[in-house]
């Protein structure tokens, strides 16, 4: 392999497309560029490009980012969670019919074991120079969450060593798109040595000047479209470079691009749900007449006993008069599902205590699928201490009785409430909180 080879690779951008203008402007070119002088370039994207916080994203479940994609002139990319368990079996089968580019992600399959047909476990690409690139691809194990949605999910990096020892004997290069996270990638680095770039992403870590292990090189451009990697491989594989491009200087053709998107995302969100007659206003640091129908929605919705969740999720007041599908995503952003909780008295008394940690409301909170800015008070919905005890629907709670909780999945996930990660527990799925909220309203306008 005398040939030099340019692999342009973005991660994480979470339908954040203020900067999209100015990535696809550089990749256009800089594909242009490196053909005309013999070279070969390849633009990969390592998944999360999906995010239904964006309505232009949420409007189109997910496939005007494709055409992004598309446009772009990506030519291999994986899926990310954002990808993966936030749209429905049935979207997420939809999403890729127009995609331009091969999808690699080698560890999904349906409920009965067949992978789904826009996937494949691993893509060969021969160059014109003559060389062989292997891609393979993986994402991040969520199993509970997928099997919920009537997929099955296996261990990231055994799929990825499974790919590669299928193809090493038919590739000259084998570039790996792992949406695992930056210890995965580091762990299967030492223990695929025939990896010879790993492109990460999940993690949204930064390599500035990529990470080589043995003879790995690994990539990672960070997240919302901050870098565009880069990735340049000369004289065989004795020479791999990688380095970042900050978007911020880069030249913006369209500073008006993502307001457009936006506008578009309202238009295709301007479902009415039913007629509000008074505003019903966000606050973040105590309960409010929002707080206690978001309440009664997740209670009615679950059939819980109790419910608790931070008012912080509220992010715009929810207005006056005609109310549409846009107003209900406006206000509740969030990629996040209800879970259904079993727990002791004992067990929610313990919850409840700790929900009351006073720092918690200024929490600048992000991850754990959070689109807000700070966490807020915790809201309690048939729940109060007096003294020392816990009253559950206004009657004492037993310490042995099991209850149920209906709660945030982001609560699970061991970060606030450890007991939570560990109890018997139901995601409701595909269901949104904002479309429990938007279908509570929806069918009380019917009555």
């Amino acid at each position: 392999m005398s040939e030099t080879i340019h692999i342009y690779h973005t991660n994480d951008l979470h339908s954040h497309f203020a900067n999209w203008p100015s990535i696809k402007a550089l990749l256009t070119e800089r594909k242009r560029w490196h053909e005309e002088e013999g070279d070969t370039c390849l633009i990969l994207d390592i998944g999360d490009h999906v995010d239904r916080s964006h309505p232009f994203t949420e409007g189109s479940a997910g496939r005007g980012n494709i055409a992004l994609l598309n446009e772009a002139g990506y030519d291999v990319v994986t899926i990310g969670n954002n990808e993966g368990i936030t749209l429905t079996k049935q979207e997420l089968n939809d999403l890729y019919v127009q995609a331009d580019f091969e999808v690699v992600v080698g560890n999904l399959k349906d409920a009965s074991g067949f992978r789904p047909k826009w996937a494949k476990p691993y893509h060969i690409i021969k160059t014109r120079g003559g060389t062989k690139i292997g891609l393979v691809g993986a994402t991040a194990e969520f199993t509970p969450f997928y099997k919920r949605l009537g997929w099955t999910i296996s261990e990231g990096k055994d799929a990825i060593m499974e790919a590669v020892e299928e193809i090493k004997g038919q590739t000259d290069l084998i570039v790996c798109l792992s949406h695992l996270g930056i210890k995965d990638d580091e762990l299967l680095a030492e223990m695929c040595p025939d990896i010879d770039v790993i492109l990460g992403a999940h993690t949204h870590h930064v390599f500035h000047e990529g990470k080589v292990i043995g003879d790995t090189l690994l990539g990672a451009a960070g997240k919302f479209g901050m870098y565009v990697g880069h990735v340049t491989i000369e004289n065989g594989l004795e020479n791999k470079k990688a380095y970042l491009i900050e978007t911020d200087s880069l030249r913006n053709p369209d500073e008006s691009f993502d307001d457009c998107l936006m506008e578009e995302g309202k238009n295709q969100l301007n479902e009415p749900i039913f007629f509000n007659s008074e505003m019903l206003k966000a606050e973040w640091f105590k309960a409010s007449r929002l707080s206690d129908l978001f309440g009664e929605a997740m209670l009615e919705f679950s059939q819980a006993d109790c419910a608790i969740f931070n008012a912080g999720i509220f992010m715009d007041n929810l207005p006056e008069g005609q109310t549409t599908r846009y107003n209900f995503h406006k206000m509740l952003p969030h990629p996040i599902n209800p879970c259904l909780i079993e727990l002791t008295g004992a067990e929610l008394k313990e919850i409840y205590l700790q929900s009351l940690n006073t720092e918690w409301p200024h929490i600048e909170l992000k991850g754990l699928g959070f689109r807000g800015a700070i966490f807020g008070n915790i809201i309690h919905v048939n729940m109060k201490m007096e003294g020392h005890k816990l009253y559950i629907n206004d009657e004492l709670a037993v310490h042995d009785q099991v209850y149920r909780l209906i709660t945030l999945d982001m609560f699970t996930f061991g970060y606030f409430f450890p007991t939570l990660k560990r109890a018997q527990k139901t995601y409701f799925m595909p269901e949104f909180i904002r479309d429990v909220f938007s279908q509570f309203f929806r069918s009380k306008a019917l009555k």
